[in-house]
């Protein structure tokens, strides 16, 4: 998973036309590193449809509030600068509900490009 560590990164990241997933997390939530174990191969499995970046909500406060990210981990599914849907709660999330929420943002990205 690529880290970006400043706003204008995440900016050109969001704003490309693949089907990018943002991933909120800091280093000191328990929650976060539960993800550890099983997001490599949730990545590998989606890796012919979506991209994954890297966000420490810590290091980017101002970007984390003006994006309403309150609970974390949280993911954010975006394409050309858009966001599509988003799977925040402060609730730990599990490879189930991750890859549920990863099918939808699939589903959301192909309905608008059928649209287009």
């Amino acid at each position: 998973m690529e880290k970006i560590q400043d706003e204008a990164a995440f900016r050109s990241k969001i704003g490309e036309n693949a089907l990018t997933i943002a991933v909120f997390r800091t280093t000191w939530c328990p929650d976060c590193h539960f993800l550890d174990p099983f997001m490599p191969s949730v990545e590998e499995a989606y890796a012919d449809r979506l991209r994954f970046i890297e966000l420490d909500r810590d290091e980017l406060p101002d970007l984390c509030s003006e994006l309403n990210i309150l609970g974390i981990p949280s993911f954010i599914a975006f394409k050309e600068g858009r966001e599509l849907v988003r799977f925040v709660s402060k609730l730990r999330k599990t490879r189930d509900e991750i890859e549920q929420f990863l099918d939808r943002a699939v589903e959301v990205s192909k309905a608008l490009a059928s649209n287009a």
